[in-house]
């Protein structure tokens, strides 16, 4: 187990306790500071459990909110929009995901990447943050906008190879925000518009702890791509079906199940299907695997007494076609999964269950269904509608 992430939700709430105090004026003044030397003090660090939802955003802000004003919080607030607006625009465009793996699948040998990902370059300061990244699962946010900023214009690597490399290490690893960041920060998410890292900035921000001097390119172009897709419409997700025999399948995108407990009566049985794996066509790190599973685990030992028999944990979507025909059961209930790894996997097993007359049934958390739909433009068309989404969803 991760010593500095431990996968629990009892971590998290702890975590989340401690910060909340925090979270309003020193967040506003200091999040952009990277001190790992001091715990990275003046932010939450709760990503990677709201990454699997061990904790779900409803619980940080009600929590936030329960101290500080919306005003008094509203960096904070942002931040925790941030991630569900980069899940919704790209649940609105998922092409963009399927060309990202599509160019890493034609990227070929890169010169220089090995070096970069080992953190051998001639930068100490990106150096730090590659050692820091494979040794934790974890970078400050600011680290990672320097460090895509070097990694691209700089070092001169495609970003895809970048994002990749994030998200086999991140514990927070997400399809939407890390594919988005990437490219907002090569200039590609909000056209012509990219983040140059400057070696004044990360003196300040890291205290004088690194300090690039010249050896940064301040002077790159944004990168240029085509234009983006035409947006869809926000999925709805698949109803509930009352009086079919039902199992309850558990996946590393949403780990506090209730919201949909409360809308089925008895389920028989519960699995867990894991698509960890297809975050990359590279293996994830050990951090990466162990946290995932201790996620789900914790999930299933707390919720274990409303989900009924347990069944296959981390498992495939063959292995759980199988068990839903073997539990005989007639619908199997999910947490919809957005645009990714387990959203493909989704796919895959929802054809297999309906050669075998099986549901598969995937329900939208009302968080997603109130603010998706809203991810149509920039985020800040989307902050514009925060103040109405709070009211709603807290």
């Amino acid at each position: 187990m991760n010593k500095d992430f431990p996968a629990t939700r009892a971590a998290a709430l702890e975590r989340l306790s401690a910060f909340v105090p925090r979270a309003g004026r020193d967040y506003a003044a200091k999040r952009n500071y990277d001190l790992p030397n001091q715990g990275h003090p003046h932010v939450s660090q709760l990503s990677p459990y709201l990454r699997h939802r061990l904790l779900t955003e409803e619980e940080v802000l009600q929590a936030v909110l329960g101290r500080f004003s919306p005003s008094g919080a509203e960096k904070f607030v942002q931040e925790v929009f941030w991630r569900t607006y980069w899940k919704g625009w790209l649940e609105l465009r998922p092409q963009i995901w399927a060309d990202y793996l599509r160019d890493l699948d034609g990227l070929g040998d890169v010169p220089g990447l090995a070096e970069a990902e080992a953190g051998q370059t001639d930068i100490a300061a990106f150096n730090d943050w590659a050692a820091e990244l494979i040794e934790t699962g974890y970078l400050h946010n600011h680290a990672r906008m320097w460090f895509a900023s070097i990694w691209i214009f700089t070092l001169g690597l495609p970003w895809q190879a970048g994002a990749d490399f994030f998200l086999r290490h991140l514990l927070d690893g997400d399809p939407a925000s890390n594919t988005l960041s990437w490219r907002w920060v090569a200039g590609l998410q909000t056209k012509g518009k990219h983040y140059i890292a400057r070696a004044s900035n990360i003196s300040k921000y890291t205290e004088g702890r690194h300090d690039p001097g010249g050896r940064l390119n301040i002077q790159a172009e944004p990168l240029s791509g085509p234009p983006h897709p035409v947006w869809r419409d926000s999925p709805i997700g698949d109803e509930v079906q009352p009086g079919l025999r039902t199992g309850i399948l558990l996946h590393e995108d949403d780990l506090s199940p209730g919201f949909l407990l409360d809308q089925i009566d008895g389920p028989v049985a519960h699995a867990a299907l894991v698509a960890t794996g297809g975050r990359s066509r590279r293996p994830v790190t050990p951090n990466v695997a162990r946290f995932t599973q201790g996620a789900l685990d914790d999930a299933r030992a707390r919720w274990r007494g409303r989900m009924g028999d347990a069944g296959p944990c981390s498992a495939t979507p063959d292995i759980i076609a199988t068990w839903a025909r073997e539990m005989g059961l007639e619908q199997v209930v999910t947490p919809y999964a957005p645009v990714g790894p387990t959203a493909s996997a989704l796919g895959r097993l929802r054809t297999t269950l309906e050669a075998d007359d099986i549901r598969l049934v995937q329900r939208i958390r009302p968080w997603d269904a109130t603010a998706w739909p809203h991810a149509t433009h920039g985020f800040f068309r989307f902050k514009a509608r925060i103040p109405d989404m709070l009211e709603t969803l807290t």
